[in-house]
């Protein structure tokens, strides 16, 4: 559904009208216009800055250079000799910060190693390569902040400094998020650092347009993870099964995997069985009707997987209902319909993938939502789900490593669909206000989440959520 209040507010009568009254003027938003490149930074000045004892920067560097940024370093940092150190180790040219007069090597990115940061004090460095700088971030720009988690911490002083960034963070997103630009964090696990190239080309490009505010946390990826050694076509021979594909977010997913090269299996109901073949059409998909909740369904699709396929790469676990009542007036039925398709489902599902259907490495995602983290009155079926999804996907992450894989969830904020489109139109306005980018994301932003977390660009991520909300102002 088209965004009406945004286009108005683009438009030269609307942009006057909204100064003069001081209404809110939501930025267009950058989003990818094709699948991963070779080189997302092409001629894009990436300003990096690293603090005292930073550990990253031997990391950083070679991945911006060959994702085809202009690495740029402040002329007076005070780590500027380490910098130069790792950059010459690693073969990576530098370039001094722009001035103010040079609009063509203004900085679009702004990357800060903060993993040396140890106590209280130390957070000032953060501050002194920021707030000069922060005005001049442009439209869609990114700040992406490198540290260590606080339970990392060698000291309670360090734990605090650490933790302390995400709060600094997300304090900056809702600052900076009105030109469309984003802040976000990667708290990165010792072992994760030959990982740091796939997370830095998505938060750093217009894959991740709205994705703002969030820390996530790297780890060592397991013995056998897949590490991506061509970010073109990432899912190139993959087999990908998306749950709840016919429509919305979950045909999105599916077109979206088919653009980074994977072979697309599309399951839903029945009744949807047309819609799903003029879906999976567009992108020669195969077709799985079925309702999820049936008793055989956990066997019929391992099955048809190692029959058809040899067994899945990939799966997405979409699908997903509302019955909307406070639990006063709800029913047993409307209970049992959300908890069943929800998330009782996806256990029975995994159940049987784990025994046949699912290959060793597969990697897979569930979709969640904020109002599992957050919150909704009307929706303590629907929350519960969302909230026992999360909970899942951590407790499971174990399971999926040992095998090579992972998994990992999306918790989707205020997302326009055909759902979302039927509210009244008061609440709707609200929901898509209701976040430092000022507006609702679209089905392609779930579908970028999702190819990010399912491709060995997110080798050093499992058993995290990702919300994909802009960061909306409701829940953690």
């Amino acid at each position: 559904m088209t965004d009406r209040y945004l286009e108005f507010t683009h438009s030269p009568f609307g942009r006057a009208l909204a100064d003069t009254f001081g209404l809110p003027k939501p930025p267009r938003l950058l989003r990818a216009k094709s699948g991963y490149l070779a080189q997302p930074l092409t001629e894009q000045n990436v300003l990096f800055g690293l603090a005292r004892a930073g550990e990253l920067a031997t990391a950083v560097l070679p991945a911006l250079a060959a994702a085809g940024a202009i690495v740029r370093v402040v002329a007076d940092h005070p780590t500027l000799a380490d910098i130069k150190q790792a950059a010459a180790a690693e073969g990576v040219s530098l370039k001094t910060e722009a001035g103010l007069e040079d609009k063509a090597g203004t900085a679009s990115a702004f990357v800060f190693d903060g993993t040396g940061l140890a106590s209280v004090d130390e957070l000032r460095q953060l501050y002194d390569f920021l707030q000069p700088r922060v005005g001049r971030i442009p439209p869609n720009g990114r700040v992406l902040i490198l540290a260590r988690a606080p339970s990392d911490a060698a000291t309670p002083a360090a734990a605090a400094a650490n933790a302390a960034l995400r709060g600094f963070m997300r304090s900056l997103g809702k600052e900076i998020g009105k030109r469309g630009a984003t802040a976000n964090l990667l708290e990165v696990g010792r072992g994760a650092e030959k990982a740091l190239a796939g997370p830095l080309r998505f938060f750093l490009s217009p894959h991740s347009a709205y994705v703002d505010g969030q820390s996530l946390t790297l780890s060592a990826p397991p013995k056998g993870a897949g590490m991506p050694n061509n970010f073109v076509g990432p899912l190139g021979g993959k087999i990908a099964v998306v749950t709840g594909a016919a429509r919305g977010i979950g045909a999105a997913i599916a077109a979206t995997l088919a653009r980074e090269g994977a072979r697309v299996v599309g399951i839903d109901r029945p009744q949807e069985e047309a819609a799903l073949g003029a879906t999976l059409a567009a992108f020669d998909g195969y077709g799985l009707p079925l309702d999820i909740t049936s008793d055989d369904a956990p066997q019929r699709i391992a099955d048809e997987l190692d029959q058809q396929f040899g067994g899945a790469d990939i799966f997405i676990h979409n699908a997903g209902i509302t019955r909307d009542k406070t639990l006063k007036n709800m029913s047993p039925a409307a209970w049992d319909q959300v908890l069943g398709v929800n998330l009782g489902a996806i256990l029975r599902i995994n159940d049987a993938l784990l025994r046949h259907g699912l290959k060793d490495g597969a990697r897979m995602v569930c979709i969640s939502s904020i109002g599992g983290i957050g919150g909704n009155a009307g929706q303590t079926n629907y929350g519960a789900t969302k909230a026992g999804i999360i909970g899942y996907v951590k407790a499971l992450a174990p399971v999926m490593a040992k095998r090579g894989g992972a998994i990992n969830a999306v918790a989707p904020g205020f997302i326009e669909t055909h759902m979302t489109a039927e509210m009244p139109m008061g609440p709707r306005e609200v929901g898509r206000r209701l976040s430092s980018l000022s507006q609702g994301g679209l089905p392609i932003d779930i579908a970028e989440a999702v190819i990010f977390l399912a491709s060995p660009l997110a080798a050093a991520v499992n058993g995290r959520t990702l919300r994909v909300c802009g960061q909306n102002f409701m829940g953690a």
